[in-house]
């Protein structure tokens, strides 16, 4: 779930784009961008991107080995 913190409208965002950028280099947070009050996309820097994707491919590749080693040992339903 997003902060508060890091929500903006993405009139705001228009309008105060370097403001943002500038913010998101400083902080690593992504920024949650809401249109009609209503959650629409989220933008953050290439950095932080990176680090959710290795994460998530990290997360992956230990539960597949998990379940290779199960696997192997018999313990499959």
């Amino acid at each position: 779930m997003h902060q508060a913190q890091d929500t903006y409208s993405l009139t705001d965002f228009k309008q105060n784009a370097k403001d943002h950028l500038e913010r998101l280099k400083a902080s690593g947070r992504p920024e949650v961008l809401t249109v009609n009050g209503k959650a629409e996309a989220v933008v953050m820097t290439p950095e932080t991107y990176d680090r959710l994707v290795e994460a998530a491919l990290q997360d992956a590749k230990a539960k597949i080995g998990l379940g290779l080693q199960q696997a192997r040992a018999g313990q499959l339903i």
